[in-house]
């Protein structure tokens, strides 16, 4: 007896829970409002990666301006290196 209960009550809340799926709409196929929604994301996605590269590419040009910039700091360093050894040299 305890079994059927049981076994009835178990087959009450599956029932109740496939009764739940089925009721609040679950399909396979997306509706139009997702569809927007989807295609809105796919857009700021392909807009953020667009803004990276960009940012990527300005870092990239930043980094070379700095290497120059370092370069002529060290040149100057050596000129006035030597200019001051000419001048202690008199």
């Amino acid at each position: 007896m305890r079994k059927a209960s049981r076994f009835v009550a178990l087959l009450l809340v599956t029932g109740i829970f496939f009764m739940g799926l089925y009721m609040t709409g679950c399909t396979k196929h997306p509706n139009q409002e997702q569809l927007a929604k989807l295609e809105e994301q796919k857009k700021a996605a392909l807009a953020a990666e667009e803004q990276l590269g960009k940012l990527q590419r300005e870092k990239a040009d930043l980094e070379n301006q700095l290497s120059k910039k370092k370069m002529a700091l060290e040149e100057a360093k050596k000129e006035k290196a030597l200019v001051q050894q000419r001048l202690e040299g008199k």
